[in-house]
């Protein structure tokens, strides 16, 4: 891509988080002294190391057209969702950009040092933020997974991103899902529809009157093959529309899924909705 293009974006994506700073700054919620969110910092743990580095190696084969980049939720596929994956992830030169446990600092790091290093895929699928839940207001959540998606940006520029909204968890209602729910409102504004595309699949996952079936998330956290199923086929068109290839046809698999409506992706609001700059035509 032309400099010329690439520059407006990534000053837009730093004016937005600063932006969201300013957000931080007039809330009345308590505030860290340090965004912990936003520092990318690598885990002091030599089994997470190590799952670093051999992604680093998996990197450096290059051909990827599709990154998915989070935390166990996202790694899962490879294992509970592995059926799934296979069926629409496999023939797309996919690499797998999860670890467990990872928060947005800790996928910041990974992206500093060396998972994305010389990849250029056509679409990255992003969903992270749910174990700063417990660490992090939504609104500092917010300026982590903002940050990530300008890393994004400014590395790969001629890469389309979608942005997945934070999955909730625990069987009932928690103080924590309004933390999450408004991490979800803040970054579905970072989509402008083209480059960027926001969608938000909780509705799949979370009933009407707050509980998590077991059938699609068995500990309340991560789906079950039928909620990894139920999960890529929702995204489906949009993840062929962003590829620019042909959407799969759906996967037989033994459990009954439930019928839900499709996602509505995020509108871009005015910036005095929320406290931040709208995102550049």
């Amino acid at each position: 891509m032309h400099a010329s293009l690439v520059r407006p974006r990534a000053f837009f994506l730093s004016s937005l988080l600063a932006g969201l700073a300013a957000c931080l700054a007039s809330s009345s919620a308590p505030l860290q002294a340090e965004n912990t969110a936003a520092e990318p910092r690598p885990k002091q743990s030599e089994k997470w190391l190590a799952r670093h580095e051999a992604l680093n190696e998996e990197a450096k084969q290059g051909g990827f057209d599709l990154l998915y980049i989070g935390d166990s939720i996202v790694a899962n596929y490879l294992r509970q969702g592995r059926e799934s994956w296979d069926h629409y992830y496999a023939d797309r030169h996919p690499l797998n950009l999860g670890i467990g446990g990872d928060r947005t600092e800790h996928v910041l790091w990974r992206l500093d040092n060396g998972n994305i290093n010389g990849v250029h895929p056509k679409l990255a699928i992003v969903m992270i933020g749910q174990n700063n839940g417990g660490h992090n207001t939504g609104e500092e959540i917010a300026v982590g997974v903002t940050a990530i998606i300008q890393r994004l940006r400014d590395r790969m520029p001629d890469t389309k991103i979608l942005l997945l909204g934070i999955f909730q968890r625990r069987e009932k209602p928690t103080e924590e899902r309004p933390v999450l729910a408004r991490a979800n409102e803040i970054i579905s504004k970072l989509a402008d529809g083209e480059k960027i595309v926001y969608l938000d699949i909780n509705h799949l996952f979370v009933k009407p009157d707050g509980t998590i079936p077991a059938d699609l998330m068995p500990d309340y956290e991560h789906p079950s093959p039928a909620g990894h199923q139920l999960w890529a086929e929702t995204i489906e068109p949009t993840v062929a529309k962003l590829l620019g290839d042909t959407p799969k046809q759906p996967l037989q698999l033994k459990a009954q899924l439930p019928t839900a409506p499709k996602p509505t992706p995020a509108t871009p609001a005015k910036p005095a909705e929320i406290g931040v700059p709208a995102l550049a035509p």
